[in-house]
Protein backbone atom coordinates (compact mmCIF):
# COMPACT_ATOMS: atom_id res chain seq x y z
CA UNK A 1 0.00 0.00 0.00
CA UNK A 2 3.02 2.38 0.75
CA UNK A 3 4.59 1.60 -2.73
CA UNK A 4 1.24 2.21 -4.44
CA UNK A 5 0.28 5.64 -2.63
CA UNK A 6 3.61 7.12 -3.44
CA UNK A 7 3.94 5.31 -6.81
CA UNK A 8 7.73 3.93 -5.55
CA UNK A 9 9.47 1.25 -7.61
CA UNK A 10 12.17 -0.27 -6.64
CA UNK A 11 14.49 -1.97 -9.05
CA UNK A 12 17.54 -4.40 -7.21
CA UNK A 13 20.62 -5.33 -9.72
CA UNK A 14 22.95 -7.68 -8.83
CA UNK A 15 25.73 -8.28 -11.91
CA UNK A 16 26.25 -11.80 -12.44
CA UNK A 17 28.69 -12.28 -15.74
CA UNK A 18 29.73 -9.30 -18.32
CA UNK A 19 30.59 -10.64 -21.75
CA UNK A 20 31.68 -7.95 -24.24
CA UNK A 21 29.02 -5.51 -24.30
CA UNK A 22 26.62 -7.86 -22.62
CA UNK A 23 25.85 -7.50 -19.33
CA UNK A 24 23.98 -10.54 -17.03
CA UNK A 25 22.08 -9.46 -14.17
CA UNK A 26 19.84 -10.74 -11.49
CA UNK A 27 17.13 -8.04 -11.12
CA UNK A 28 14.52 -7.79 -8.77
CA UNK A 29 11.68 -5.24 -9.57
CA UNK A 30 9.14 -4.22 -6.20
CA UNK A 31 6.78 -1.88 -7.40
CA UNK A 32 2.99 -2.07 -6.24
CA UNK A 33 2.10 -4.51 -8.39
CA UNK A 34 4.83 -7.34 -8.11
CA UNK A 35 4.20 -7.17 -4.17
CA UNK A 36 0.51 -7.46 -4.50
CA UNK A 37 0.42 -10.67 -6.58
CA UNK A 38 3.00 -12.06 -4.64
CA UNK A 39 1.49 -11.23 -1.35
CA UNK A 40 -1.77 -13.05 -3.08
CA UNK A 41 0.14 -15.82 -4.02
CA UNK A 42 1.87 -16.37 -0.32
CA UNK A 43 -1.55 -16.02 1.06
CA UNK A 44 -2.93 -18.27 -1.49
CA UNK A 45 -0.55 -20.87 -1.29
CA UNK A 46 -0.27 -20.81 2.84
CA UNK A 47 -3.77 -22.23 3.10
CA UNK A 48 -3.44 -24.41 0.36
CA UNK A 49 -0.43 -26.11 2.06
CA UNK A 50 -2.36 -25.87 5.58
CA UNK A 51 -5.30 -27.62 3.64
CA UNK A 52 -3.04 -30.63 2.09
CA UNK A 53 -1.85 -31.50 5.66
CA UNK A 54 -5.55 -33.23 6.27
CA UNK A 55 -6.37 -33.53 2.36
CA UNK A 56 -2.91 -35.37 1.86
CA UNK A 57 -2.76 -37.27 5.38
CA UNK A 58 -2.93 -40.84 3.98
CA UNK A 59 -0.18 -40.03 1.12
CA UNK A 60 3.01 -42.32 2.04
CA UNK A 61 5.07 -38.89 0.74
CA UNK A 62 3.50 -36.02 2.15
CA UNK A 63 7.08 -34.44 2.65
CA UNK A 64 8.05 -34.94 -0.85
CA UNK A 65 4.51 -33.14 -2.07
CA UNK A 66 4.94 -30.46 0.34
CA UNK A 67 8.39 -29.79 -0.94
CA UNK A 68 7.09 -29.58 -4.64
CA UNK A 69 4.58 -27.23 -3.78
CA UNK A 70 6.89 -24.81 -1.87
CA UNK A 71 9.12 -25.45 -5.12
CA UNK A 72 5.75 -24.03 -7.38
CA UNK A 73 5.59 -20.98 -5.28
CA UNK A 74 9.36 -20.45 -5.45
CA UNK A 75 9.30 -20.24 -9.18
CA UNK A 76 6.17 -17.90 -9.44
CA UNK A 77 8.01 -15.82 -7.51
CA UNK A 78 10.89 -15.71 -9.08
CA UNK A 79 9.12 -14.89 -12.20
CA UNK A 80 6.61 -12.15 -10.42
CA UNK A 81 10.31 -10.52 -9.68
CA UNK A 82 12.13 -10.75 -12.35
CA UNK A 83 12.04 -7.71 -14.91
CA UNK A 84 14.73 -9.87 -17.00
CA UNK A 85 14.06 -12.44 -19.62
CA UNK A 86 16.87 -14.13 -18.23
CA UNK A 87 15.63 -14.19 -14.69
CA UNK A 88 11.95 -14.78 -15.93
CA UNK A 89 13.03 -18.34 -17.81
CA UNK A 90 14.14 -18.75 -14.50
CA UNK A 91 10.92 -19.17 -12.79
CA UNK A 92 9.17 -19.84 -16.03
CA UNK A 93 10.70 -23.46 -16.67
CA UNK A 94 10.86 -23.91 -12.60
CA UNK A 95 6.90 -23.58 -13.27
CA UNK A 96 6.69 -26.05 -15.83
CA UNK A 97 8.98 -28.54 -14.47
CA UNK A 98 7.38 -28.89 -11.21
CA UNK A 99 4.17 -28.62 -12.79
CA UNK A 100 4.94 -31.77 -14.73
CA UNK A 101 6.26 -33.51 -11.17
CA UNK A 102 2.77 -32.33 -9.85
CA UNK A 103 0.60 -33.75 -12.44
CA UNK A 104 2.04 -37.25 -12.79
CA UNK A 105 2.34 -37.69 -8.55
CA UNK A 106 -0.42 -40.00 -8.36
CA UNK A 107 1.43 -42.50 -10.89
CA UNK A 108 -0.54 -43.80 -13.20
CA UNK A 109 -0.93 -43.64 -16.97
CA UNK A 110 -3.62 -41.51 -16.99
CA UNK A 111 -1.63 -39.02 -15.12
CA UNK A 112 1.33 -39.62 -17.07
CA UNK A 113 -0.46 -38.93 -20.26
CA UNK A 114 -1.80 -35.98 -18.88
CA UNK A 115 1.75 -34.87 -17.49
CA UNK A 116 3.63 -34.96 -21.09
CA UNK A 117 0.52 -32.96 -22.71
CA UNK A 118 1.36 -30.52 -19.95
CA UNK A 119 4.53 -29.91 -20.14
CA UNK A 120 5.32 -30.30 -24.00
CA UNK A 121 2.68 -28.06 -24.58
CA UNK A 122 4.74 -25.71 -21.75
CA UNK A 123 8.06 -26.18 -24.26
CA UNK A 124 6.95 -24.91 -26.92
CA UNK A 125 6.22 -21.48 -24.86
CA UNK A 126 9.45 -21.99 -22.74
CA UNK A 127 11.35 -22.50 -26.11
CA UNK A 128 9.58 -19.34 -27.44
CA UNK A 129 10.73 -17.40 -24.43
CA UNK A 130 14.47 -18.55 -25.68
CA UNK A 131 14.24 -17.18 -28.54
CA UNK A 132 13.16 -13.68 -27.38
CA UNK A 133 16.13 -13.65 -25.49
CA UNK A 134 18.20 -14.90 -28.25
CA UNK A 135 16.58 -11.74 -29.64
CA UNK A 136 16.96 -9.15 -26.92
CA UNK A 137 21.04 -9.86 -27.43
CA UNK A 138 20.90 -6.89 -29.57
CA UNK A 139 20.45 -4.35 -26.78
CA UNK A 140 23.36 -5.41 -24.63
CA UNK A 141 21.23 -6.63 -21.16
CA UNK A 142 17.85 -8.69 -21.04
CA UNK A 143 16.18 -6.21 -18.66
CA UNK A 144 13.21 -6.07 -21.17
CA UNK A 145 11.52 -3.23 -18.73
CA UNK A 146 13.93 -0.46 -19.74
CA UNK A 147 13.07 -1.28 -23.62
CA UNK A 148 9.53 -1.95 -23.80
CA UNK A 149 7.86 1.67 -24.89
CA UNK A 150 11.57 2.90 -25.89
CA UNK A 151 11.83 0.84 -28.63
CA UNK A 152 8.68 -0.09 -29.31
CA UNK A 153 8.66 0.45 -33.52
CA UNK A 154 11.90 -1.54 -33.55
CA UNK A 155 11.75 -4.88 -35.26
CA UNK A 156 13.61 -6.50 -32.91
CA UNK A 157 11.14 -5.16 -30.32
CA UNK A 158 8.39 -6.89 -32.24
CA UNK A 159 9.85 -10.50 -32.60
CA UNK A 160 10.48 -10.54 -28.89
CA UNK A 161 6.83 -8.93 -28.40
CA UNK A 162 5.41 -11.83 -31.13
CA UNK A 163 7.45 -14.45 -29.30
CA UNK A 164 6.46 -13.35 -25.80
CA UNK A 165 2.86 -13.91 -26.68
CA UNK A 166 3.37 -17.32 -28.20
CA UNK A 167 4.81 -17.74 -24.65
CA UNK A 168 1.91 -16.52 -23.28
CA UNK A 169 -0.76 -18.14 -24.99
CA UNK A 170 0.71 -21.78 -24.17
CA UNK A 171 1.22 -20.88 -20.15
CA UNK A 172 -2.39 -19.67 -20.32
CA UNK A 173 -4.04 -22.43 -22.03
CA UNK A 174 -5.53 -19.71 -24.86
CA UNK A 175 -6.64 -21.46 -27.94
CA UNK A 176 -5.05 -23.44 -29.59
CA UNK A 177 -3.19 -24.63 -26.74
CA UNK A 178 -6.27 -25.21 -24.26
CA UNK A 179 -6.34 -29.17 -23.85
CA UNK A 180 -3.90 -29.10 -21.38
CA UNK A 181 -5.53 -27.24 -18.70
CA UNK A 182 -8.32 -29.99 -18.12
CA UNK A 183 -5.83 -32.52 -18.76
CA UNK A 184 -3.85 -31.31 -15.73
CA UNK A 185 -6.44 -32.22 -13.29
CA UNK A 186 -5.24 -35.44 -12.56
CA UNK A 187 -2.92 -33.52 -10.32
CA UNK A 188 -4.10 -33.75 -6.59
CA UNK A 189 -7.39 -31.23 -5.88
CA UNK A 190 -4.78 -28.93 -3.77
CA UNK A 191 -2.33 -28.45 -6.39
CA UNK A 192 -5.33 -27.90 -8.82
CA UNK A 193 -6.31 -25.13 -5.91
CA UNK A 194 -2.92 -23.33 -6.87
CA UNK A 195 -2.13 -23.85 -10.38
CA UNK A 196 -5.68 -22.50 -11.19
CA UNK A 197 -5.82 -19.98 -9.16
CA UNK A 198 -2.76 -17.35 -8.73
CA UNK A 199 0.37 -19.62 -10.06
CA UNK A 200 1.06 -21.54 -13.58
CA UNK A 201 -1.81 -20.29 -15.65
CA UNK A 202 -1.80 -16.63 -14.79
CA UNK A 203 1.93 -16.76 -15.47
CA UNK A 204 0.98 -15.88 -18.63
CA UNK A 205 -1.71 -12.53 -18.28
CA UNK A 206 1.24 -11.28 -15.75
CA UNK A 207 4.07 -11.77 -18.41
CA UNK A 208 1.28 -9.84 -20.97
CA UNK A 209 0.60 -7.25 -17.92
CA UNK A 210 4.50 -6.56 -17.94
CA UNK A 211 5.09 -6.09 -21.79
CA UNK A 212 1.52 -4.35 -22.77
CA UNK A 213 3.44 -1.31 -23.43
CA UNK A 214 5.29 -3.16 -26.05
CA UNK A 215 2.38 -4.61 -28.09
CA UNK A 216 1.05 -3.09 -31.59
CA UNK A 217 -2.45 -2.67 -32.70
CA UNK A 218 -2.05 -5.81 -34.55
CA UNK A 219 -0.51 -7.83 -31.66
CA UNK A 220 -3.63 -6.36 -29.24
CA UNK A 221 -6.45 -7.57 -32.05
CA UNK A 222 -5.13 -11.16 -32.79
CA UNK A 223 -4.83 -11.32 -28.71
CA UNK A 224 -8.79 -9.84 -28.21
CA UNK A 225 -9.98 -12.70 -31.06
CA UNK A 226 -7.84 -15.76 -29.23
CA UNK A 227 -9.04 -14.48 -26.36
CA UNK A 228 -13.02 -14.24 -26.68
CA UNK A 229 -12.98 -17.41 -28.35
CA UNK A 230 -11.53 -19.14 -25.71
CA UNK A 231 -13.46 -17.95 -23.30
CA UNK A 232 -16.22 -18.80 -25.40
CA UNK A 233 -15.12 -22.44 -26.05
CA UNK A 234 -14.57 -23.05 -22.64
CA UNK A 235 -18.00 -21.67 -21.06
CA UNK A 236 -19.87 -23.70 -23.66
CA UNK A 237 -17.69 -26.63 -22.88
CA UNK A 238 -18.58 -26.29 -18.88
CA UNK A 239 -22.10 -26.88 -19.52
CA UNK A 240 -21.40 -30.36 -21.15
CA UNK A 241 -18.92 -31.36 -18.78
CA UNK A 242 -20.25 -34.46 -15.92
CA UNK A 243 -16.61 -34.22 -14.08
CA UNK A 244 -16.52 -31.57 -11.13
CA UNK A 245 -12.97 -30.50 -11.28
CA UNK A 246 -13.37 -30.02 -15.09
CA UNK A 247 -15.65 -27.88 -14.85
CA UNK A 248 -14.26 -25.64 -12.26
CA UNK A 249 -11.02 -25.55 -14.18
CA UNK A 250 -12.68 -24.76 -17.97
CA UNK A 251 -14.40 -22.07 -15.71
CA UNK A 252 -10.98 -20.91 -15.32
CA UNK A 253 -10.09 -21.07 -19.07
CA UNK A 254 -13.03 -18.66 -19.40
CA UNK A 255 -12.08 -16.47 -17.01
CA UNK A 256 -8.63 -16.26 -18.40
CA UNK A 257 -10.15 -15.36 -21.79
CA UNK A 258 -11.37 -12.41 -19.91
CA UNK A 259 -8.25 -11.02 -18.60
CA UNK A 260 -6.86 -11.29 -22.14
CA UNK A 261 -9.59 -9.69 -23.79
CA UNK A 262 -9.76 -6.77 -21.58
CA UNK A 263 -5.67 -6.65 -21.44
CA UNK A 264 -6.19 -6.85 -25.61
CA UNK A 265 -8.25 -3.70 -24.80
CA UNK A 266 -5.45 -1.68 -23.60
CA UNK A 267 -6.59 -1.84 -19.91
CA UNK A 268 -4.29 -4.08 -18.55
CA UNK A 269 -4.96 -2.74 -14.82
CA UNK A 270 -8.35 -3.88 -14.73
CA UNK A 271 -7.18 -6.87 -16.10
CA UNK A 272 -4.66 -7.27 -13.31
CA UNK A 273 -7.54 -6.58 -10.67
CA UNK A 274 -9.35 -9.55 -12.48
CA UNK A 275 -6.61 -11.76 -12.29
CA UNK A 276 -6.80 -10.62 -8.09
CA UNK A 277 -9.90 -11.53 -7.22
CA UNK A 278 -10.21 -14.70 -9.65
CA UNK A 279 -7.38 -16.01 -7.78
CA UNK A 280 -9.34 -15.60 -4.22
CA UNK A 281 -12.77 -17.32 -5.44
CA UNK A 282 -10.94 -19.76 -7.36
CA UNK A 283 -9.41 -21.34 -5.12
CA UNK A 284 -12.05 -21.44 -2.79
CA UNK A 285 -14.08 -23.25 -4.96
CA UNK A 286 -11.52 -25.82 -5.74
CA UNK A 287 -10.95 -26.28 -2.43
CA UNK A 288 -14.61 -26.76 -1.62
CA UNK A 289 -14.53 -29.26 -4.79
CA UNK A 290 -11.19 -31.30 -2.86
CA UNK A 291 -13.49 -31.33 0.51
CA UNK A 292 -16.68 -32.97 -1.04
CA UNK A 293 -14.48 -35.46 -3.44
CA UNK A 294 -12.41 -36.90 -0.47
CA UNK A 295 -16.08 -37.26 1.29
CA UNK A 296 -17.15 -39.15 -1.69
CA UNK A 297 -14.47 -41.63 -1.78
CA UNK A 298 -12.73 -39.94 -4.64
CA UNK A 299 -16.05 -39.73 -6.76
CA UNK A 300 -15.89 -36.57 -9.21
CA UNK A 301 -18.66 -36.98 -11.04
CA UNK A 302 -21.31 -34.71 -10.34
CA UNK A 303 -24.04 -36.63 -11.42
CA UNK A 304 -23.79 -38.95 -7.87
CA UNK A 305 -23.78 -35.60 -5.93
CA UNK A 306 -27.51 -34.79 -4.99
CA UNK A 307 -28.51 -33.07 -2.07
CA UNK A 308 -25.05 -32.40 -0.04
CA UNK A 309 -26.33 -29.37 1.24
CA UNK A 310 -27.87 -31.65 3.85
CA UNK A 311 -24.90 -33.59 4.79
CA UNK A 312 -21.86 -30.77 3.74
CA UNK A 313 -23.67 -27.66 4.72
CA UNK A 314 -20.49 -25.85 5.91
CA UNK A 315 -18.64 -26.45 2.64
CA UNK A 316 -21.87 -26.22 0.49
CA UNK A 317 -22.18 -23.05 1.93
CA UNK A 318 -18.37 -21.74 0.93
CA UNK A 319 -18.82 -23.36 -2.33
CA UNK A 320 -21.96 -21.14 -2.94
CA UNK A 321 -20.49 -18.14 -2.21
CA UNK A 322 -17.41 -18.48 -3.91
CA UNK A 323 -19.67 -19.55 -7.11
CA UNK A 324 -21.59 -16.51 -7.06
CA UNK A 325 -18.78 -14.64 -6.84
CA UNK A 326 -17.53 -16.08 -9.82
CA UNK A 327 -21.11 -15.07 -11.47
CA UNK A 328 -20.58 -11.46 -10.93
CA UNK A 329 -23.51 -11.40 -8.33
CA UNK A 330 -23.40 -7.55 -6.68
CA UNK A 331 -21.19 -6.95 -3.88
CA UNK A 332 -19.05 -9.91 -3.75
CA UNK A 333 -15.09 -9.87 -5.12
CA UNK A 334 -15.80 -11.44 -8.71
CA UNK A 335 -18.87 -8.48 -8.93
CA UNK A 336 -16.48 -5.39 -9.02
CA UNK A 337 -13.76 -6.63 -11.67
CA UNK A 338 -16.20 -8.55 -14.07
CA UNK A 339 -18.90 -5.49 -13.58
CA UNK A 340 -16.32 -3.12 -14.64
CA UNK A 341 -14.79 -5.18 -17.71
CA UNK A 342 -17.89 -5.16 -19.18
CA UNK A 343 -19.28 -1.96 -18.26
CA UNK A 344 -15.60 -0.39 -19.65
CA UNK A 345 -15.95 -2.90 -22.55
CA UNK A 346 -19.47 -1.46 -23.30
CA UNK A 347 -18.28 2.19 -23.58
CA UNK A 348 -15.26 1.41 -25.75
CA UNK A 349 -16.08 1.21 -29.59
CA UNK A 350 -15.80 -2.15 -30.22
CA UNK A 351 -17.40 -4.85 -33.54
CA UNK A 352 -20.74 -6.21 -32.63
CA UNK A 353 -19.35 -9.81 -32.61
CA UNK A 354 -16.60 -9.45 -29.46
CA UNK A 355 -19.47 -7.81 -27.94
CA UNK A 356 -22.30 -10.48 -28.55
CA UNK A 357 -19.16 -13.13 -27.43
CA UNK A 358 -18.63 -11.13 -24.15
CA UNK A 359 -22.19 -10.80 -22.92
CA UNK A 360 -22.56 -14.50 -24.07
CA UNK A 361 -20.02 -15.86 -22.11
CA UNK A 362 -20.82 -14.16 -19.50
CA UNK A 363 -24.42 -15.62 -19.43
CA UNK A 364 -22.67 -19.11 -20.08
CA UNK A 365 -20.45 -18.60 -16.60
CA UNK A 366 -23.27 -18.15 -14.98
CA UNK A 367 -25.24 -21.06 -16.72
CA UNK A 368 -22.66 -23.80 -16.03
CA UNK A 369 -22.01 -22.44 -12.60
CA UNK A 370 -26.11 -22.94 -11.46
CA UNK A 371 -26.03 -26.20 -13.85
CA UNK A 372 -23.22 -26.95 -10.93
CA UNK A 373 -25.48 -26.11 -8.01
CA UNK A 374 -28.63 -27.89 -9.31
CA UNK A 375 -26.58 -31.06 -9.68
CA UNK A 376 -25.36 -31.83 -5.96
CA UNK A 377 -27.66 -29.50 -3.95
CA UNK A 378 -30.87 -29.99 -5.39
CA UNK A 379 -31.11 -33.31 -7.07
CA UNK A 380 -31.13 -36.77 -5.99
CA UNK A 381 -28.31 -38.51 -3.83
CA UNK A 382 -26.84 -41.06 -6.45
CA UNK A 383 -24.13 -42.70 -4.17
CA UNK A 384 -23.27 -45.39 -2.26
CA UNK A 385 -26.53 -46.33 0.57
CA UNK A 386 -23.88 -46.59 3.11
CA UNK A 387 -21.90 -43.27 3.39
CA UNK A 388 -20.19 -41.28 5.60
CA UNK A 389 -20.61 -37.56 4.53
CA UNK A 390 -20.41 -35.04 6.43
CA UNK A 391 -17.99 -31.90 7.61
CA UNK A 392 -15.62 -33.41 9.58
CA UNK A 393 -12.56 -31.93 8.09
CA UNK A 394 -11.69 -29.84 10.39
CA UNK A 395 -8.27 -28.54 9.06
CA UNK A 396 -9.99 -28.02 5.19
CA UNK A 397 -12.73 -26.13 7.08
CA UNK A 398 -10.55 -23.59 8.59
CA UNK A 399 -8.45 -23.09 5.17
CA UNK A 400 -11.71 -22.22 3.48
CA UNK A 401 -12.39 -19.84 5.95
CA UNK A 402 -9.25 -18.04 6.10
CA UNK A 403 -10.07 -17.56 2.64
CA UNK A 404 -14.08 -17.15 2.42
CA UNK A 405 -14.18 -13.03 4.16
CA UNK A 406 -11.59 -12.59 1.27
CA UNK A 407 -13.71 -13.69 -1.37
CA UNK A 408 -16.94 -11.53 0.26
CA UNK A 409 -14.50 -8.46 0.67
CA UNK A 410 -11.63 -8.72 -1.57
CA UNK A 411 -13.29 -7.25 -4.51
CA UNK A 412 -14.16 -3.88 -2.84
CA UNK A 413 -10.52 -4.04 -0.65
CA UNK A 414 -8.75 -3.96 -4.36
CA UNK A 415 -10.89 -1.65 -6.39
CA UNK A 416 -10.16 1.00 -3.78
CA UNK A 417 -6.39 0.22 -3.46
CA UNK A 418 -6.22 0.00 -7.52
CA UNK A 419 -8.11 2.97 -8.93
CA UNK A 420 -8.18 5.13 -5.92
CA UNK A 421 -9.59 7.56 -8.77
CA UNK A 422 -12.74 6.11 -9.48
CA UNK A 423 -13.55 5.31 -13.29
CA UNK A 424 -16.30 7.57 -14.89
CA UNK A 425 -18.99 4.89 -16.91
CA UNK A 426 -21.98 7.03 -18.59
CA UNK A 427 -24.06 4.16 -20.46
CA UNK A 428 -27.96 4.08 -21.03
CA UNK A 429 -29.85 2.13 -18.49
CA UNK A 430 -30.35 -1.01 -20.58
CA UNK A 431 -26.50 -1.09 -21.29
CA UNK A 432 -26.25 -0.65 -17.67
CA UNK A 433 -28.79 -3.75 -16.69
CA UNK A 434 -26.88 -5.98 -19.68
CA UNK A 435 -24.70 -7.18 -17.23
CA UNK A 436 -27.62 -8.18 -14.65
CA UNK A 437 -30.25 -9.32 -17.43
CA UNK A 438 -27.25 -11.35 -19.20
CA UNK A 439 -26.64 -13.07 -15.37
CA UNK A 440 -30.60 -14.01 -15.25
CA UNK A 441 -30.90 -15.11 -18.47
CA UNK A 442 -28.15 -17.76 -17.42
CA UNK A 443 -29.27 -18.36 -14.39
CA UNK A 444 -32.70 -19.41 -16.00
CA UNK A 445 -30.55 -21.44 -18.52
CA UNK A 446 -28.32 -23.15 -16.63
CA UNK A 447 -30.96 -24.79 -14.80
CA UNK A 448 -33.74 -25.26 -17.09
CA UNK A 449 -30.90 -27.31 -19.42
CA UNK A 450 -29.93 -29.05 -16.09
CA UNK A 451 -33.06 -30.36 -15.76
CA UNK A 452 -33.72 -31.21 -19.38
CA UNK A 453 -30.96 -33.18 -19.64
CA UNK A 454 -31.06 -35.10 -16.56
CA UNK A 455 -34.12 -36.34 -18.05
CA UNK A 456 -33.73 -36.65 -21.89
CA UNK A 457 -30.08 -37.18 -22.66
CA UNK A 458 -30.02 -41.34 -22.69
CA UNK A 459 -33.26 -40.56 -25.22
CA UNK A 460 -31.51 -37.58 -27.58
CA UNK A 461 -29.09 -39.07 -30.13
CA UNK A 462 -28.50 -35.57 -31.46
CA UNK A 463 -27.87 -34.05 -27.52
CA UNK A 464 -25.45 -36.76 -26.88
CA UNK A 465 -23.14 -36.06 -30.03
CA UNK A 466 -23.13 -32.00 -29.17
CA UNK A 467 -22.02 -33.27 -25.93
CA UNK A 468 -19.09 -34.96 -27.36
CA UNK A 469 -18.48 -32.26 -29.11
CA UNK A 470 -18.40 -29.59 -27.08
CA UNK A 471 -17.12 -30.75 -23.52
CA UNK A 472 -14.57 -32.31 -25.75
CA UNK A 473 -13.44 -28.71 -26.08
CA UNK A 474 -13.81 -28.42 -29.85
CA UNK A 475 -11.99 -31.52 -30.40
CA UNK A 476 -8.89 -29.85 -29.21
CA UNK A 477 -7.28 -32.73 -27.29
CA UNK A 478 -7.52 -35.10 -30.18
CA UNK A 479 -5.70 -33.02 -32.23
CA UNK A 480 -3.15 -31.96 -29.76
CA UNK A 481 -2.93 -36.12 -28.87
CA UNK A 482 -4.41 -38.79 -31.20
CA UNK A 483 -3.73 -36.62 -34.42
CA UNK A 484 -0.33 -35.81 -33.64
CA UNK A 485 1.32 -39.11 -32.90
CA UNK A 486 -1.43 -41.47 -34.45
CA UNK A 487 -0.77 -41.02 -38.30
CA UNK A 488 2.94 -40.65 -37.73
CA UNK A 489 2.99 -44.18 -35.92
CA UNK A 490 1.03 -45.56 -38.58
CA UNK A 491 2.99 -44.17 -41.64
CA UNK A 492 5.96 -46.12 -39.24
CA UNK A 493 4.80 -49.69 -39.10
CA UNK A 494 4.10 -49.17 -42.74
CA UNK A 495 7.80 -48.32 -42.97
CA UNK A 496 8.95 -50.78 -40.91
CA UNK A 497 6.88 -53.54 -42.61
CA UNK A 498 7.66 -52.71 -46.22
CA UNK A 499 11.14 -51.24 -45.87
CA UNK A 500 12.71 -51.97 -42.49
CA UNK A 501 11.57 -55.76 -42.62
CA UNK A 502 13.09 -55.84 -46.38
CA UNK A 503 12.00 -54.89 -49.78
CA UNK A 504 12.31 -58.30 -50.83
CA UNK A 505 11.51 -59.74 -48.08
CA UNK A 506 8.33 -58.29 -48.27
CA UNK A 507 8.17 -58.75 -52.22
CA UNK A 508 9.81 -62.20 -52.04
CA UNK A 509 9.84 -65.07 -50.46
CA UNK A 510 7.19 -64.35 -48.03
CA UNK A 511 4.85 -62.22 -50.35
CA UNK A 512 4.89 -65.81 -52.08
CA UNK A 513 4.37 -67.61 -48.50
CA UNK A 514 1.36 -64.86 -48.21
CA UNK A 515 -0.54 -65.98 -51.30
CA UNK A 516 0.71 -69.44 -51.02
CA UNK A 517 -1.43 -69.69 -47.88
CA UNK A 518 -4.17 -67.53 -48.89
CA UNK A 519 -5.00 -69.52 -52.10
CA UNK A 520 -4.68 -73.07 -49.72
CA UNK A 521 -7.36 -71.04 -47.29
CA UNK A 522 -9.80 -70.69 -50.52
CA UNK A 523 -9.22 -74.39 -51.16
CA UNK A 524 -9.74 -75.61 -47.50
CA UNK A 525 -12.87 -73.06 -47.75
CA UNK A 526 -13.68 -75.12 -50.70
CA UNK A 527 -13.03 -78.69 -49.15
CA UNK A 528 -14.82 -78.04 -45.76
CA UNK A 529 -17.97 -77.58 -47.65
CA UNK A 530 -17.76 -79.69 -50.13
CA UNK A 531 -21.45 -80.81 -50.68
CA UNK A 532 -23.02 -77.45 -50.19
CA UNK A 533 -20.25 -75.89 -52.90
CA UNK A 534 -20.59 -78.40 -54.86
CA UNK A 535 -24.45 -78.35 -54.94
CA UNK A 536 -23.85 -74.30 -55.61
CA UNK A 537 -21.72 -74.98 -58.87
CA UNK A 538 -24.20 -77.02 -60.42
CA UNK A 539 -26.84 -74.50 -59.89
CA UNK A 540 -24.49 -71.54 -61.33
CA UNK A 541 -23.73 -74.11 -64.02
CA UNK A 542 -27.58 -75.06 -65.17
CA UNK A 543 -28.41 -71.59 -64.49
CA UNK A 544 -25.45 -70.32 -67.34
CA UNK A 545 -25.86 -73.33 -69.96
CA UNK A 546 -29.93 -72.21 -69.48
CA UNK A 547 -29.18 -68.20 -70.26
CA UNK A 548 -26.76 -69.63 -72.99
CA UNK A 549 -29.03 -71.79 -74.73
CA UNK A 550 -31.95 -68.88 -75.23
Amino acid sequence: MWFMINDYMLIMEFSLMKLNSLSLEMVILLDWMSLLFMSFVLYISSMVIFYSKEYMHSDKNLSRFIILVSLFVLSMMFLIISPNLISILLGWDGLGLVSYCLVVYYQNMKSYNAGMLTALTNRIGDVALLMGIAWMMNYGSWNYIFYLEFMKSDYSMSMISWLVILAALTKSAQIPFSSWLPAAMAAPTPVSSLVHSSTLVTAGIYLLIRFNYALTFNMLLILLFIGTMTMFMAGLGANFEFDLKKIIALSTLSQLGLMLSILALGEYKLSFFHLLSHALFKATLFMCAGCMIHNLNNCQDIRFMGSLIKQMPLTCCFFHIANLSLCGIPFLAGFYSKDLILEIFSMSYMNLFIYLIFFISTGLTVSYSFRLVYYFMMGDFNFLSLNNISDYGTIMLKSMMGLIFLVIMGGSLLSWLIFPTPFFICLPLIMKMMVLIVTLIGLFMGLEFSKFALHYNLKMNYYLKSTLFFSNMWNMPILSTFGMNYYFTDLGKLYYWNLDQGWSEYLGSQKIFMNLKKLSMIFQFLFFNNLKIYFLLIIIYMSFMFIMYF
